[in-house]
């Protein structure tokens, strides 16, 4: 803003309040940073309910495959059981994989992905090959640690 525009501002805001304008906008904080993103807070929740950090960050060449599938089972089990109580997931088309789709125009690219041979305008006519996810809510715990702690995952483990 030019400093004639911020004059004008400053004198129009203090008549109508009283207060300098000036002064309130350099008093303006942007709003503080939560200590810890929503992210970090997802993926503490997989590591504690599934142990999917410790499973992603294992390295699998020393098992067996029947050993991989086996704890792959609970893992899967365990990071449903998250994934659905924090986002209640459902899928974003109801037709089974197969139907013949037609995309109008004017589709929302966020909820269409057009893959294969696309050309010209739409409307298209199409195979559903996935359905898509949505999340019917986000419900994610807030986060009651400290800064210092914001980003720890899952903490050290001591047996004493």
């Amino acid at each position: 803003m030019n400093k004639l525009g911020l004059a004008f501002k400053a004198f129009f805001s203090t008549l109508k309040s009283g207060a300098p304008a000036m002064a309130a906008e350099k008093q303006e904080t942007p709003a503080a940073k939560p200590p810890r993103s929503e992210a970090l807070t997802l993926l503490a929740a997989l590591q504690r309910e599934a142990r999917l950090v410790d499973f992603l960050m294992e390295p699998l060449d020393g098992y067996s495959d029947q050993q991989v599938a086996a704890a792959v089972r609970d893992i899967q089990a365990d990071s449903r059981k998250v994934l659905e109580r924090v986002f209640a997931l459902q899928p974003l088309r109801t037709e089974d994989e197969g139907t013949k789709i037609t995309v109008p125009a004017g589709f929302d690219a966020a909820a269409i992905k057009l893959t294969g041979n696309v050309s010209g305008e739409a409307p298209y006519s199409g195979e559903l090959m996935h359905p898509g996810w949505t999340a019917s809510k986000l419900d994610l715990p807030v986060w009651q640690g400290s800064d210092d702690a914001a980003r720890i995952i899952a903490p050290a483990e001591i047996e004493l």
